[in-house]
């Protein structure tokens, strides 16, 4: 990433569950964090979040790299802390949900943000985004984007990324279709 550029990056990066989408991510995270930059990783769930957390902090653990995650299961006196981290400049990268947007949340200098399957997010939050997206590198993730998403990179507003070849030692995802029993209010079993 150049960021002294006129225009950011906008890249739509698709790819099937495990092919390495939030691999990406964590290195242009960690490029922008050497550059000096802050980095906010925005996600549509509370799980998802912690999820991301936890493998940024384990793909980050050499590295002077500061991590913090914001969602509804932080404690409120934690997440002031961590807000006064980030204005201050001493938080690298901020994971979280919707309460990424929320108007306390304000970075030094952020320079990446990071989108995990944007089509997930409502109205409001997408037009905090789209705010967000003037003067930042965007880089959005996503499995299955939803058709308008994908006809803007198609026309060249966004730019876009596939991954179509998966990790080495990948197991293929696996469905099945079964048979289950319930029982209704009485204990009786039916299918």
């Amino acid at each position: 990433m150049i960021w002294n550029r006129s225009k950011p990056m906008d890249r739509l990066l698709c790819g099937d569950v495990g092919f390495g989408k939030t691999e990406v991510a964590a290195r242009a995270a960690f490029k922008a964090v050497s550059d000096n930059k802050q980095v906010a990783f925005l996600c549509p769930t509370t799980i998802l979040s912690l999820q991301h957390f936890k493998t940024f902090q384990h793909r980050f653990r050499n590295f002077p790299v500061n991590i913090a995650v914001v969602n509804r299961f932080i404690k409120p006196q934690d997440q002031k802390q961590i807000i006064k981290d980030l204005k201050e400049g001493n938080l690298d990268i901020l994971i979280g949900t919707h309460r990424l947007l929320s108007k306390d949340i304000q970075f030094k200098d952020l320079g990446l943000l990071v989108i995990d399957e944007e089509q997930r997010f409502g109205v409001e939050h997408k037009e905090k985004i789209k705010e967000l997206k003037n003067s930042v590198d965007v880089l959005s993730l996503s499995a299955t984007p939803i058709p308008r998403t994908l006809q803007m990179s198609l026309i060249g507003i966004r730019s876009l990324s596939q991954l179509e070849t998966p990790p080495l030692n990948r197991m293929p995802v696996q469905t099945y279709v079964i048979e289950k029993n319930f029982s209704d209010d009485q204990g009786n079993h039916t299918k």
